[in-house]
């Protein structure tokens, strides 16, 4: 079999991942795209955080053109990436209970605003204790999860329970345990994920929905524009002038 094919069936594999998320998450698409808006109307700040790859989502919507201005990055130190050596060790700090406390005491999340959490399996401690953490501060939680986990794994939280039991809104990526879309006989582990590609394009259909919910309210959403451009960097400055106090990536 060659490479061409395999291309072709991980692209076909990734396109209906794609579909069925248009079909199946609509709602929840419109729900959370909503939930931003309302947050943005009335003042209120946003935030994402995904640990491992779950982080590339999250970063993906932060500090991006033709995205929310106001979306910032909540970052752990040590499971934003692969960066952190060994790479283990951030697979294991999302393991670590108590460390998502930690990270909100610290963080400038307050009452009113809405915090995005990314996590495929939903199953770690990390992402668990910041949602229910998160809820507790008066914080609206928006999870990005693969509700198969929930079925198919055990937590690791003490609760027993899963990102996706403590959200108002769960936006369900549709991805198999194991995130690896294709197999082979003369390959002895699944592979070909495509976690990044679809949640990535969950956010920014989310993203969309929350521009066009501010702008039928009358409310110009704001929105970067590239840097590349004429007049980017004017129009930025604008819309880092106006919102100065909730940007928190500039600082």
């Amino acid at each position: 079999m060659s490479d061409r094919t395999l291309a072709g069936q991980f692209f076909d594999a990734a396109i209906g991942l794609l579909q069925r998320v248009r079909e199946e998450e609509a709602e929840s698409i419109t729900a959370a795209g909503t939930l931003l808006a309302d947050t943005v109307a009335s003042g209120g700040r946003l935030f994402a955080f995904g640990a491992g790859h779950s982080s590339l989502a999250a970063q993906d919507v932060v500090y991006r053109a033709g995205g929310l201005a106001l979306m910032n990055l909540l970052a752990v130190p040590g499971v934003v990436g692969v960066d952190v050596m060994p790479a283990t060790l951030g697979s294991a700090l999302e393991r670590v209970d108590g460390l998502a406390a930690a990270v909100l005491d610290s963080s400038p999340l307050r009452s009113g605003d809405a915090l995005v959490i990314i996590s495929l399996s939903g199953r770690n401690a990390l992402p668990v204790e910041m949602a229910m953490n998160a809820r507790a501060l008066g914080v609206k939680v928006i999870g990005v999860t693969s509700v198969a986990y929930a079925a198919e794994t055990k937590s690791r939280h003490v609760s027993g329970t899963y990102l996706r039991d403590h959200c108002d809104v769960v936006l369900d990526s549709k991805i198999a345990t194991g995130d690896a879309e294709l197999t082979l006989d003369t390959v002895p582990a699944p592979f070909a994920p495509a976690s990044t590609v679809v949640t990535t394009a969950l956010l920014q259909a989310v993203m969309a929905t929350t521009a066009g919910v501010l702008a039928d309210r009358g409310i110009e959403p704001p929105l970067l524009r590239s840097g590349n451009v004429d007049g980017g960097h004017e129009w930025n400055g604008r819309i880092f002038e106006q919102y100065a106090d909730r940007i928190f990536y500039r600082r």
